[in-house]
C-alpha cells in the first residue's frame, strides 16, 4: 500500500468513525468521497479483501441486495453490504473502506449494490465472483439514455471480469444481447401454461430479438418486458431456467407468497415484482451452496427495507412508504395497492433532482388511471414538482387533491386523512425528505439509514 494510499484509508476510517461514533449520523458515501479525493486508486489497496457480488439493473437492486444478504448469511455469517443503498463508487469505497474484517484473516464476501454507470468504473479495481442482473427498464434517461445504452455500460463493466458468473433474469430479453465469455446461470417464472402466441403492449421497451431487431412474441409475461419470449423469424428464444418460480399463491399489500423450484417461500413485502427479487436472491444463495432450507429461514425475517414498503405509525395511520422512479416501477407499485382490501389514501411526491432524474415526463407512461380499480378515497400531491403530479393525477381523474409543496407538513398531512391506511409513492429524494421530517417528529429512528 502506497503512502497515498494509507493516507486516503486513514482518513477515511477517520471520518466514518466521527460520523457514526462522534455525530451519531449515517452514510459511507462521505468517508468513501474523502478517500478517493485523496487516492483515486485506494480501492486497488482493498479490493483484494473481499470476494465481491456486484448486483445492478434498474429496479430492484436494493432489496434484492438485502434479501441475497440474509441468505448468504445463513451459511457464511457476516456479510459486507451496502445496506444503505449508497450504490456508486464513493459509497462502495467507504463501505469496504469501514468493512469488519474477520479476526482470522479470511475473505469476507461482500454483496454490493452498484449503480448501472458504475459497474465499468468499479471493475477497474474490482474482479467480482457474480454479477447478479435483476432487469433494464427506461429510467433517468438523464443519465443512463435509452435501455441498450444502459446495458452497454454494464456490459462494458463485465467484460473487465470475464471470469465472473452472470447471474441474470432469463425473463429479460435484453440480457441476451452480448457475446461475453462469462459463465452464466438465469432465473425466471414458470408458472403458468402458454397462453398462445401473444406480444407485449406496443409502448413496452425492450422487446427487440438480438439477432435480428424483429418483434419478439411471448407464451406469457410476468409484466412489461419479462416473460417466455421467442422469435417468430429464427430459433431464439428464453434460456433454460436453472431456478424459477413455479406458482404464485398469494399477493397482499404486506406479503408475498409463492413457490420456487417447488417449495414455498414467503416474503413480508407486497408485489409480483419482488417476488422477482426473492428469486435472484435464491438463485444467488444456490450458486454458493446455501441449502433451500437456509434460504427459507433467511426470508422469515420481517426487517424492513429503507425506503422499500417501510410500515410506520403515525398516531394510529399505517403508513406505508414506496419508492417509484419509473413506468414499469410505478404501474406494479399500483398493482400492489390493488391488491389492498381496505380503503386507503394515498400520497404522491415527486422530485427531479439528480438522485431522482431531473426528466419527470415517465409519470405519462404510467397507468395511474388504474388506480380507480383499487380502494383509493383520499389523494395528495407534494414534492418539488408537485405541480407536474397534481396535473398528471387531475388527468387521471383525481381532480380534489390536497397539495403539499412543502414536505415539513407531509406528517401533518398524513395525519389529517379520512382512512386508517395511507401508501405514500414517492421519489427517491421526496421519499429522504419525508423521512427526515417523521424522524425529527419522533415516528421513526433516523431519516437517512
Amino acid at each position: 500500500m502506497t503512502f497515498r494510499s494509507s493516507l486516503a484509508t486513514f482518513m477515511g476510517k477517520t471520518s466514518y468513525w466521527a460520523l457514526h461514533d462522534v455525530l451519531h449520523r449515517g452514510g459511507t458515501s462521505l468517508p468513501g468521497k474523502i478517500a478517493t479525493e485523496i487516492d483515486p486508486d485506494v480501492l486497488k489497496s482493498i479490493a483484494d479483501n473481499f470476494d465481491v457480488i456486484m448486483i445492478t439493473g434498474t429496479n430492484g437492486k436494493t432489496l434484492t441486495t438485502a434479501l441475497t444478504t440474509r441468505v448468504l448469511q445463513e451459511k457464511f455469517g457476516n456479510i459486507i453490504t451496502n445496506k444503505s443503498g449508497s450504490n456508486m463508487i464513493q459509497g462502495i469505497t467507504g463501505t469496504l473502506l469501514t468493512a469488519k474484517m474477520p479476526k482470522d484473516g479470511s475473505k469476507p464476501l461482500a454483496v454490493l449494490e452498484v449503480d448501472e454507470a458504475n459497474i465499468v468504473l468499479l471493475t477497474k479495481y474490482i474482479k467480482p465472483k457474480a454479477f447478479v442482473l435483476t432487469n433494464i427498464f427506461r429510467d433517468q434517461l438523464d443519465r443512463y439514455g435509452e435501455i441498450y445504452t444502459t446495458y452497454q455500460k454494464i456490459i462494458d463493466g463485465i467484460a473487465a471480469a470475464p471470469d465472473a458468473t452472470i447471474i441474470a433474469n432469463g425473463d429479460s430479453p435484453i440480457f441476451r444481447r452480448d457475446n461475453l465469455p462469462n459463465p452464466r446461470i438465469f432465473y425466471g417464472f414458470k408458472t403458468q401454461p402458454s397462453v398462445g402466441d401473444i406480444t407485449a403492449p406496443a409502448n413496452t421497451d425492450g422487446v427487440l430479438s438480438p439477432t435480428d431487431n424483429s418483434i419478439l412474441h411471448y407464451h406469457y409475461i410476468t409484466y412489461a418486458n419479462l416473460g417466455d419470449y421467442y422469435s417468430t423469424t429464427d430459433d431464439f428464444k428464453r434460456p433454460e431456467l436453472t431456478n424459477c418460480v413455479t406458482k404464485v399463491n398469494e399477493l397482499t399489500p404486506k406479503y408475498s407468497n409463492f413457490d420456487i423450484d417447488g417449495t414455498t417461500f414467503q416474503i413480508e413485502v407486497g408485489g409480483l415484482y419482488n417476488i422477482y427479487n426473492a428469486l435472484t436472491a435464491y438463485t444467488v444463495g444456490r450458486f454458493f451452496g446455501v441449502t433451500p432450507e437456509q434460504i427459507h429461514h433467511a426470508f422469515e425475517s420481517n426487517a424492513q427495507i429503507f425506503g422499500r414498503q417501510e410500515t410506520i405509525n403515525v398516531d394510529g395511520k399505517e403508513v406505508t412508504i414506496v419508492l417509484i422512479k419509473n413506468p414499469v416501477g410505478a404501474n406494479q407499485t399500483i398493482d400492489m395497492v390493488a391488491t389492498e382490501k381496505d380503503d386507503y389514501s394515498l400520497m404522491a411526491l415527486l422530485n427531479a433532482n439528480y438522485a431522482d432524474g431531473i426528466d419527470t415526463s415517465w409519470i405519462w407512461d404510467a397507468n395511474f388511471e388504474k388506480l380507480h380499480d383499487t380502494r383509493i378515497k383520499h389523494v395528495i400531491t407534494g414534492g418539488e414538482r408537485y405541480k407536474d403530479f397534481n396535473v398528471r393525477l387531475k388527468m387521471a381523474g383525481f381532480p380534489d387533491q390536497e397539495i403539499y409543496p412543502d414536505l415539513s407538513q407531509g406528517v401533518e398531512a398524513i395525519k389529517s386523512v379520512p382512512t386508517k391506511k395511507v401508501y405514500i409513492l414517492a421519489t427517491y429524494t421526496a421519499m429522504l425528505q419525508l423521512r427526515a421530517e417523521l424522524a425529527d417528529k419522533g415516528y421513526i429512528k433516523g431519516g437517512m439509514e
